[in-house]
């Protein structure tokens, strides 16, 4: 189901910030990417590397927007504790980058497809460091339903992040990378810190939407680190 076939499940209508979100991030292009993303996006064209792509699952439940985000397992060898969307690499049988979204976030979280409408798609991000041109899917949670970790090994919790905390100056600042490089991050309160691709696409998901806030470019947050066992 897409977004524009109509609400189900717990929705009347479509939320008033999805249309505008959904068109925005619809019109997005390559060259539009945000700054923060940029050395990455598009460096190597999607046939140079390994197709995957993440669900930036959105709901309202009266209070206003918020996002799905997971916790990985600490135990995990690459990005251990780090705060992500759900996602992963596309399998031969995924029809398209929505397909392979929507399957991670059922395999990772139990989401349910069906209750999912799936809505633009960004362009892809290549990730140098795992050869991964990432896909970033907005969708409308339009019956969200609980959620839970399928595999502790792999996600150790799923976070419901406010979009107005995300706004939050107080929640925004730099991070330094391992890299080198900097890059936003978001600190909410019971969640890890937010950095990397994540918090880029939250940037941009922000801007996007209508919801960003002047913040202090100049604060900055140190980056949590996780030992695995």
């Amino acid at each position: 189901m897409t977004a524009e076939s109509g609400p189900r499940g717990g929705f009347a209508a479509p939320p008033p910030w999805w249309g505008p979100l959904n068109d925005a991030a619809g019109e997005a292009t390559g060259p539009e990417v945000p700054q923060v993303l940029k050395d990455s996006a598009l460096r190597r064209s999607p046939d140079d590397a390994r197709a995957a792509s993440v669900l930036v699952l959105l709901s309202d439940r009266g209070s206003g927007p918020s996002v799905l985000l997971q916790q990985r397992a600490t135990s995990l060898r690459h990005h251990p504790g780090e705060v992500a969307f759900p996602g992963g690499a596309a399998d031969p049988g995924d029809t398209d980058a929505a397909a392979t979204a929507l399957r991670e976030a059922a395999e990772e979280l139990a989401v349910e497809p069906a209750s999912v409408a799936v809505g633009a798609e960004l362009p892809p991000i290549w990730i140098p460091v795992s050869g991964f041109a990432v896909t970033p899917i907005i969708a409308l949670w339009t019956d969200p339903h609980p959620v839970t970790p399928v595999d502790g090994a792999e996600v150790a919790a799923a976070h419901q992040v406010a979009i107005p905390a995300l706004a939050d100056p107080a929640s925004r600042g730099s991070v330094l990378y391992p890299s080198g490089r900097s890059g936003p991050g978001f600190r909410i309160p019971g969640v890890p810190l937010i950095w990397g691709f994540t918090a880029g696409v939250l940037s941009w998901l922000l801007d996007l939407g209508g919801w960003a806030r002047p913040w202090n470019t100049g604060r900055t947050m140190e980056l949590e680190r996780f030992r695995t066992t």
